[in-house]
């Protein structure tokens, strides 16, 4: 369970989140629970390690709530997905274009096409130029729009559109039973499998008030850990090819291709499914424990070499140096997480923060972030944070090893469930994730997720303060981002 304080007016609901806010908690985004009159809207902060949230009931009729958009830039994105998706105003909110879906409410819960901005060339009075880059561009990146406002070189302005991604997931969660719902997180954001069913598992596993057994947490670390370095060595590749740097994009290509044949030797899935579900996990990996540790100490030494030879490269370097600068008061006012926070010195991490599984029983590495927030100081937190993954690796191997083949290795706690509602989350490669699960007569009722790509993203265009267009495939690869996180 989580500590929810209901305001019984919208003036009090919005003096709370001021009161939090000005005492230096951090906000972590607004999740809805729809009623059949009226829609349940949760603003979450993280004070101290703890979550907490303060709740604001808006009957369907009414429509309107305040807008907190002025007490924080972070929560304009979860306005205008309100209102996408339930059809609720905030009051005084200027950008009233169509986020998630291009689908809007309209009094009565009727639907409507709305008018998306963007879709053609354009020249404005000031002779500037807005270019919709996307949704189909080159290679394997998502569906995603850019509406770029140019004079020519300079950047003026982005405005990302997300809605080609959206599937209308939450919904589909309704009725599921807790197993299928474990699958449909995992699949709700496919790079980011593990983090999914670990947020959604721990929601469940705090609602019937029980752990998971020691190895098991083990083994969720390792998988967590090998989904951390995919991500992180996939944004270096990214970085790699938008610089030119050939030999670099193919060895750091093929690192992370073996690092997802690890993961699927380890499980049978490249992304780590099926592994995670409420109460442990699904079995014993399949490598044995003198094999893995061998192939995560040639994955890491190769690792490093090559990433050590990216990062000496003064043409790479220059590049990133500088590019898509994000400053420490930005990062704040739009309470980012991840490597993106990391990259400007937030150092904030769920893991350390809000300990689970068998992180609290393993050694941490004490990892000196930068501070300039530029896409390098980015891309130097994941190469770090590489580092300490698999550090922390080889620490679970170990630990895992030790139990003797005579002693019994428990995989999984069965669990009674009950009906309520409680909170899950996890570290994410791209950041904090966070789940409300609400369980009714055994099966899924609701459930409420926030990716830290979609709180991320609304921080993107502030990353152009002073950049030309060719420096749009840095930033965006720097962000590490997954489009269908933001719009699921």
């Amino acid at each position: 369970m989580h500590e929810v304080t209901r305001s019984e007016t919208p003036g009090a609901w919005e003096h709370a989140v001021r009161t939090r806010l000005v005492s230096g908690e951090r906000f972590c985004g607004v999740l809805a629970r729809e009623g059949s009159e009226a829609v349940s809207l949760r603003a979450f902060f993280d004070r101290r390690g703890v979550l907490e949230a303060e709740e604001l009931v808006v009957e369907r009729q009414v429509g309107r709530y305040p807008s907190l958009t002025s007490l924080t830039p972070a929560a304009a994105w979860y306005e205008r997905q309100v209102e996408d998706l339930y059809g609720l105003v905030a009051a005084g909110k200027e950008d009233r274009e169509p986020l998630v879906t291009r689908l809007r409410f309209r009094a009565g819960g009727e639907l409507s096409e709305a008018l998306v901005s963007g879709a053609t060339e354009e020249t404005l009075r000031d002779g500037s130029f807005v270019v919709p880059y996307g949704p189909v561009r080159s290679g394997v990146f998502e569906s995603i729009q850019y509406e770029v406002t140019t004079s020519g070189e300079n950047v003026e302005r982005v405005r990302p559109a997300v809605w080609f991604k959206h599937r209308g997931v939450h919904a589909r969660f309704e009725g599921a039973s807790v197993a299928d719902a474990v699958l449909l997180a995992e699949r709700s954001e496919g790079v980011a499998s593990v983090a999914h069913a670990l947020a959604f598992s721990h929601a469940v596993e705090r609602l019937v008030d029980g752990g998971v057994p020691v190895p098991a947490g083990l083994v969720r670390v390792i998988h967590a850990e090998l989904e951390r370095v995919a991500n992180h060595v996939d944004s270096v590749v990214r970085h790699a090819e938008a610089a030119g740097q050939a030999v670099a994009y193919a060895n750091l290509s093929l690192r992370k291709e073996h690092v997802q044949r690890l993961r699927a030797d380890l499980c049978g899935n490249r992304f780590g499914r099926s592994v995670v579900i409420p109460g442990g996990v699904t079995g014993e990996p399949r490598v044995d424990w003198v094999d893995l540790r061998r192939a995560v100490d040639s994955l890491a030494r190769a690792l490093d070499q090559d990433l050590r030879a990216l990062l000496e490269t003064p043409s790479f370097v220059d590049r990133l140096r500088g590019t898509g600068t994000l400053s420490l008061d930005t990062v704040r006012r739009f309470a980012a997480v991840g490597p993106v926070a990391r990259g400007s010195g937030v150092t904030d991490d769920v893991r350390m923060l809000r300990p689970y599984d068998a992180y609290p029983t393993l050694g941490q590495v004490v990892v000196e972030y930068p501070s300039e927030g530029d896409a390098l100081a980015r891309q130097i937190v994941r190469v770090h944070e590489i580092d300490a993954s698999f550090h922390t690796i080889r620490q679970a191997i170990e630990q895992l090893a030790g139990f003797s083949s005579g002693q019994e290795r428990s995989w999984r706690r069965e669990i009674s469930l009950v009906d309520g509602e409680a909170i899950g989350w996890a570290e994410a490669p791209q950041g904090e994730l966070l789940y409300v699960v609400e369980l009714e007569n055994g099966v899924v009722r609701t459930v409420a997720s926030r990716s830290a790509s979609f709180h991320n993203l609304a921080l993107f265009p502030s990353a152009f303060p002073r950049d030309v267009f060719t420096d749009f495939a840095f930033i965006e690869a720097s962000f590490g981002l997954s489009i269908a996180g933001v719009a699921n």
